[in-house]
């Protein structure tokens, strides 16, 4: 039998057009970069610092750079564990005052024993007593199904209720010895001879950095940090697919009480005395850092590469804002300046996100 020489060529051609050709990925990351919360946050944090540098010639010095990462730690402790309940679909706006009744309680407690042992001892203990505070939140928020937002408000007034009711808080200006001990430790000490001044990266940085690292390995490479954003995503789909999504809430609080523990840990460190109402306030500070950063308030999205540069802008803010020629009494109205937009962005990309599945159902 002859073969039909056009049906061969067009069979060929077939063929040939099947064969997946290699694509250039360039534009499509070019494309991603663009779109990206963080490449905006990234220029907003540049024109802001060179603003701040035109008018002072301060801030790009070695002084002022770590004075800025010292700023960071507490608050970038608080903005991680915030960053993964908001990324789950939840609000908690207890951390502060968990961190608060969980140093407080230990601090005190080896205040009256003159405890003298070694650091490891204190941090354990009060990433215990953390983990502890932490189930108590997990417990209502994985078995009621109340917004998240009403019950860590019930609990952060319990929290502050018990430290300042049932402990009767009051400043503890001599802190434990190895807490004292460890908070004069500093990896980095920088004087500026012309200005007579001294800025140090304290060592609690390292516990910042260890954090950090550790949760965005969990949220990018582990089912439970998977689970955290499916959750986000649509709560009900996480479910059909098999999370166990009330296991995972309450292990999702747990791990934030112990890292609202360290970060009450750490602030205590580096002021060298416990003032019980420090840290109490800082949530929404906190929670505007990570929505700037890019973490949807709706849940499901969000990068703790975004958290950070949320949390360094706010840094920025509270720290470098009269360098720029700004008074202190203008910071709250930049820092509700910051919440509003970093709601709107997040408003914004929510409708643009529900358009696209609605013309895509369509």
């Amino acid at each position: 039998m002859t073969e039909n020489p056009d049906k061969t060529t067009s069979t060929q051609t077939l063929a040939e057009s099947n064969i997946e050709k290699p694509k250039n990925s360039t534009p499509t990351m070019l494309r991603r970069v663009l779109h990206a919360n963080e490449f905006y946050l990234f220029l907003v944090l540049l024109g802001v610092s060179l603003l701040i540098q035109a008018r002072s010639g301060q801030f790009f010095t070695i002084n002022n750079l770590l004075d800025l990462a010292n700023a960071m730690i507490v608050p970038g402790l608080f903005a991680i564990g915030a960053h993964m309940v908001l990324v789950s679909g939840g609000i908690d706006v207890s951390f502060p005052a968990l961190g608060s009744l969980a140093v407080y309680a230990v601090a005190r407690f080896m205040v009256d024993i003159d405890f003298r042992g070694p650091f490891l001892v204190v941090l354990l203990i009060i990433m215990a007593v953390g983990a502890l505070l932490g189930a108590f939140n997990g417990l209502f928020t994985s078995q009621l199904a109340a917004p998240t937002l009403i019950i860590t408000l019930g609990t952060m007034n319990v929290f502050a209720g018990i430290m300042q009711g049932a402990l009767g808080a009051v400043q503890i200006s001599r802190l434990p010895e190895p807490i004292d001990k460890f908070g004069r430790a500093v990896l980095l000490r920088v004087e500026n001879v012309h200005q007579g001044t001294q800025s140090i990266l304290p060592a609690t940085f390292i516990f910042f950095v260890i954090v950090l690292v550790l949760i965005g390995f969990v949220m990018k490479y582990t089912m439970f940090g998977r689970a955290l954003y499916a959750m986000g995503g649509d709560e009900q789909a996480a479910i059909r697919v098999g999370f166990r999504v009330k296991w995972i809430k309450f292990w999702l609080y747990v791990i934030v009480g112990v890292i609202a523990a360290i970060a009450g840990l750490m602030s205590v460190s580096v002021t060298h005395q416990m003032n019980p109402t420090d840290l109490l306030g800082m949530e929404m500070m906190v929670i505007a850092a990570v929505v700037l950063g890019g973490t949807a308030i709706t849940g499901g999205k969000g990068s703790l590469l975004g958290v950070v540069m949320g949390t360094m802008l706010i840094a920025i803010i509270q720290t470098n804002m009269i360098m720029a020629g700004i008074p202190t009494t203008g910071k709250r109205f930049v820092l509700g300046l910051m919440i509003i937009i970093g709601t709107g962005i997040s408003a914004v990309q929510l409708t643009r996100s529900r358009k696209r599945q609605r013309l895509t159902a369509e």
